[in-house]
């Protein structure tokens, strides 16, 4: 049984796909960018925003940094809360729990809106550390965001934690930081993403997750 398990929040914890798009379409309006479906910017859900708007938009940094800056308008309105957690994630924190782990949240969102989003679902309880984003993005890469996780937690013996997330990004980083990862099946990586990223494991429902994480399947 690991001692610490890192948890993503986005894909992983919750399904924040209507609050993140929504907010996505209302930052490239900004741009005069209308979106028709707004499946096609499920790729904005996992990676930090400025690499995204660049990626997937071409902006250079000035225009990613304004379209953040119009995102976070309407996510810290409206969006973080057009979101709901999967089914088993309040069952799968207290199993958790009473087996004895603590819990961590690595999130490469802005760790103040982490805390809020926790709060509103009454789960913030269930963590021991909330580790997330800088606002200023110096800090939103996912190893970057792991590596302060495990600092903040004061974890020093890697081999009692891992990292449980949806997207290649979370296990990437879990890599980098020399720790085990899962990837869940559930949310916005699709299986080939999380092997060719190198998931050590992967889960295809929260009852699979907890039995990697408790039943020494890991």
């Amino acid at each position: 049984m690991y001692q610490y398990v890192l948890f993503d929040l986005d894909g992983t914890l919750s399904d924040p796909g209507v609050g993140i798009t929504n907010s996505v379409a209302y930052a490239l309006s900004s741009f005069g960018i209308e979106v028709a479906d707004r499946r096609t910017l499920y790729p904005f859900i996992g990676p930090p925003l400025l690499d995204s708007f660049a990626k997937y938009y071409g902006m250079n940094e000035r225009d990613a940094q304004e379209a953040l800056a119009q995102y976070r308008v309407y996510f810290r309105d409206r969006g973080m809360f057009e979101n709901e957690l999967y089914p088993k994630t309040v069952w799968l924190l207290e199993e958790l729990k009473r087996a004895g782990v603590n819990l961590v949240l690595a999130t490469s969102k802005p760790e103040e809106f982490a805390e809020q989003i926790l709060s509103h679902f009454n789960i913030r309880r269930y963590f021991d550390v909330v580790a997330g984003a800088s606002m200023d993005e110096r800090r939103s890469k996912k190893s970057d965001v792991i590596a302060y996780a495990l600092q903040k937690a004061g974890i020093t013996d890697k081999r009692a934690a891992i990292m449980v997330g949806d997207r290649l990004h979370d296990v990437q980083g879990a890599r980098e930081n020399a720790l085990p990862s899962i990837g869940v099946l559930w949310g916005y990586g699709s299986e080939s993403e999380l092997l060719e990223a190198g998931a050590t494991h992967l889960a295809q429902d929260m009852q699979a997750l907890l039995a990697l994480l408790t039943g020494g399947g890991v």
